[in-house]
């Protein structure tokens, strides 16, 4: 009796046990969103991931920051060879004219190659010499650039709006006003009609105002690009912050206001296509784009309502003031080339001139305070937040050579656009996986080690890149314990290839469960694994093996660091 007594008790235990672990199993979730749930999974399965990694730890050593010819601006900027020319000139004596991409490339986007080719075959002449032009697509913001540093200087620049041209009035740069317009435009912000039927009925009506409203006290996520390189999002940023005080865009009301937005919105966008993508994967409510662009894609035009903010895209086209005279004379007969009947049509075709009635409601802003909001947006972007980033550098065997130098020389000179008060770590990867610096603040100190660092790398060996990702997030969790409102970020430096260790297919569920960006750099690279890392989470990928790497890196760390 006593073994059986004993026997039934032992199962009555084992019974009441697994019915109290079970429970607390299956009710372990109860109360918890799913994007928590989603996240605390993706926590565990990276814990147990890095473990069997086992990170080593590198010993940094520091390297004197020098603050010489590195901080030349012009000397960041590549060959102006690498901005193609779209329509070359026909006779010996021409005007080049650096164009914004919206009407300097093909198709829809191809209205000023159209009116240049055939103002080319017009006969045109000055003082009986025949004459052409020449167009070269340059972004705006890189355009800016160019001409104020004296790189490279055209004869005509025509971005999307005045706001550059003014820009360059303030670095010094005289320009004259040759046309306003060469086809008309407007910027404006694209909404789902289910997002903005929920504005109308709380705020009245949708414009700039109730946007901004709404992306502030969270109901609302809000997306926009790089304001230091794209015109949609140079104007975005000041006519948000002319909409917290008009008569002073830099006053304190205006920064803690533009503070109290940027809270909630999830990233800032290197370019509309990593905008776009975002919104489509349910990231985003709402985004910035020309309506030119808008009108011409038929899902965009379909799914989503536009309305216009800020000053006008109308194309102005101006002279360089240096230009030789007779090269202005050129450009003027081609501003008058681009305003006929036929040409105005034309532009109609495209999607140009549409929306003529919009009227901006803000004052002029002069140059130097479109620069200062550029600086203030860089400083304000995080909102006292600061990001939490880690480098993951590929050292294994195929960037021995020029892809591992060109990735030492290009993050070097790219840390002066890190702000000091985010914290920065460093991770190299080959067969095994070496934390070569933790993470601390970017200042000074962290600043030289972060230096010595990347001058110690060396490469060899096989490629495993997602134990890198695994480790580096695990730092930027580990880090986010003491931080939880800073922003995570992550930015993998590689040829793309990996070989060893996990892959996509064994992380892709830890990464859509943390929602870290990673930002991928690649050296001579595979770009097209590097974009599978980088779309998990709507992050940029970057082609690193074109001389523009380093500009290219200056603006996406002013965007995103």
């Amino acid at each position: 009796m006593n073994k059986k007594s004993f026997a039934i008790f032992a199962v009555i235990a084992v019974v009441v046990c697994a019915a109290v672990f079970g429970g607390i199993y299956v009710t372990r979730n109860i109360g918890k969103s799913e994007k928590a749930v989603s996240e605390e999974n993706a926590v565990a399965r990276l814990g147990k991931m890095v473990s069997k990694i086992a990170p080593e730890k590198g010993t940094p050593k520091k390297s004197p920051i020098e603050y010489d010819s590195s901080d030349d601006e012009a000397s960041e900027l590549p060959d102006i060879d690498t901005c193609p020319v779209v329509v070359n000139a026909t006779t010996p004596f021409y005007a080049e004219i650096y164009s914004s991409p919206e009407k300097a490339g093909s198709g829809t986007d191809g209205w000023l190659c159209e009116m240049a080719e055939e103002f080319n075959g017009s006969g045109a002449s000055v003082d009986g010499t025949a004459v052409s032009v020449q167009i070269r697509k340059v972004n705006s913001g890189q355009a800016l650039d160019y001409i104020a540093t004296d790189k490279a200087v055209p004869d005509g620049l025509t971005p999307s709006n005045m706001l550059w041209v003014d820009m360059l009035s303030d670095r010094g740069v005289e320009t004259e006003l040759i046309s306003e317009r060469l086809a008309g435009n407007v910027a404006g912000i694209l909404l789902s009609e289910e997002t903005y039927a929920k504005i109308v009925k709380k705020y009245g009506s949708v414009d700039l105002k109730a946007i901004t409203d709404a992306t502030e006290a969270g109901e609302f996520a809000m997306g926009y690009t790089n304001p230091f390189a794209s015109s949609a999002g140079l104007n975005f940023l000041v006519c948000t912050l002319a909409r917290y005080d008009s008569k002073n865009p830099l006053s304190d009301a205006a920064t803690q206001g533009f503070q109290k937005f940027q809270a909630n919105v999830p990233f800032v966008a290197l370019t509309t296509m990593q905008m776009r993508d975002a919104a489509e994967n349910g990231s985003l409510d709402g985004f910035i784009m020309e309506y030119q662009s808008y009108v011409n894609d038929p899902m965009l035009s379909k799914n989503y309502k536009f309305t216009p903010y800020g000053f006008r895209h109308d194309n102005p086209l101006v002279g360089i003031a240096s230009a030789d005279p007779a090269k202005k004379e050129i450009l003027r007969q081609f501003a008058a080339f681009c305003s006929t009947d036929e040409a105005k049509k034309r532009a109609e075709e495209y999607g140009f001139n549409g929306m003529d009635d919009y009227v901006c409601e803000y004052e002029t802003i002069s140059g130097d305070i479109l620069s200062a909001a550029q600086k203030l947006y860089k400083t304000n972007k995080d909102n006292g937040r600061p990001v939490i980033g880690v480098f993951v550098t590929d050292v294994s065997g195929s960037m021995s050579g020029e892809p591992l130098l060109a990735l030492q020389t290009s993050l070097i000179n790219s840390m002066k656009y890190i702000n000091k008060e985010n914290y920065i770590g460093l991770v190299s990867y080959s067969d095994d996986v070496t934390i070569e610096l933790p993470l601390g603040q970017f200042q000074l100190e962290q600043q030289t080690l972060f230096k010595g660092a990347v001058e110690s790398l060396y490469a060899a060996g096989g490629t495993a890149t997602f134990d890198g990702i695994c480790v580096a997030l695990d730092m930027i969790q580990e880090q986010m314990k003491e931080m939880p409102d800073a922003k995570p970020m992550l930015f993998v430096l590689s040829d793309g290839e990996t070989n060893i260790g996990y892959n996509l297919n064994d992380i892709r569920d830890v990464l859509s469960g943390l929602k870290i960006p990673i930002y991928t750099i690649g050296y001579n690279a595979d770009l097209e694994a590097l974009e599978s890392i980088s779309s998990v989470n709507e992050a940029a990928s970057i082609d690193a093996s074109t001389d523009d790497v380093v500009y290219q890196l200056k603006t996406l760390f002013n965007a995103n660091m």
